[in-house]
């Protein structure tokens, strides 16, 4: 079967205009455009197509996607089987926070009273398991099945108010990021107080803390694409400058 751009977009749910945008970035190119102009998508497009809406659906950026399919070691029936396994783990998440909104409309129709711990389990049990996802096999490679598993039982400990506070640190300490990341100077007293309340912000997971540790967490954050897109949608650039000082802050 072929496709024209309207006959495909009608197939797959995805508008014309973002074939058209794929093909424009080299994501989807069609296998041939027609004598009239018209581009034509065979099944090997509709096959990619089909593994584009997969990762797009687990939040993989465009750039990344075009990476991962163009490679030359690429697998469909690999990259389908780590599909599969990550949408499970999407519905376990998904599943999780339902089943707290549930409990909470049951509680307030004069149900079972919730706890205040079973009101933001669902949500921790999802922040917990979208790490996983995202960071898991390289922080446990880094750090060991031990300290990940106690980290995220301290996550499942915290109390509302701690869990309330440790978004509020997390919130202060990207406003010090930016007076400190204003300075230019990663040994300055606004950057080193950004990496106190980095250091405090961890500390509400962490085990135990140690500035070895702390600096290596830096690198890690430099090094690692993911890291760095969360860190620099904050503050572009922030990354590397909270790195740096955080190894000030350490001793390096």
């Amino acid at each position: 079967m072929e496709y024209t751009v309207n006959q495909l977009a009608k197939l797959s749910g995805v508008s014309g205009r973002t074939l058209r945008y794929y093909d424009e970035i080299g994501l989807l190119k069609p296998a041939r455009v027609s004598s009239s102009g018209y581009r034509i998508y065979g099944q090997r497009e509709v096959d990619l197509l089909q593994q584009i809406l997969f990762y797009r659906e687990l939040e993989v950026s465009l750039e990344e996607i075009i990476r991962i399919i163009y490679h030359p070691e690429f697998d469909q029936v690999s990259a389908l089987q780590q599909h599969y396994q990550r949408l499970l783990e999407k519905q376990s998440r998904l599943e999780q926070v339902i089943s707290t909104v549930k409990k909470t409309i049951e509680s307030k129709e004069g149900g079972i009273p919730m706890s205040d711990r079973e009101k933001f389990e669902g949500f921790k049990e999802k922040l917990i398991q979208d790490n996983e996802a995202k960071y898991g096999k390289e922080v446990r490679e880094k750090y060991g099945d031990q300290v990940v598993d106690d980290s995220n039982a301290k996550m499942m400990g915290l109390s509302e108010a701690d869990y309330k506070e440790m978004q509020e640190v997390e919130q202060t300490f990207f406003e010090q990021l930016k007076l400190g990341f204003e300075t230019g100077d990663p040994a300055s007293e606004e950057a080193q107080k950004a990496v106190e309340l980095h250091k405090k912000w961890l500390s509400f997971t962490w085990p135990q803390y140690s500035k070895e540790a702390h600096a290596g967490l830096g690198d890690m954050y430099v090094s690692d694409e993911r890291f760095t897109a969360y860190y620099d949608q904050h503050i572009p650039g922030g990354t590397e400058f909270l790195r740096n000082a955080i190894h000030v802050y350490a001793g390096k």
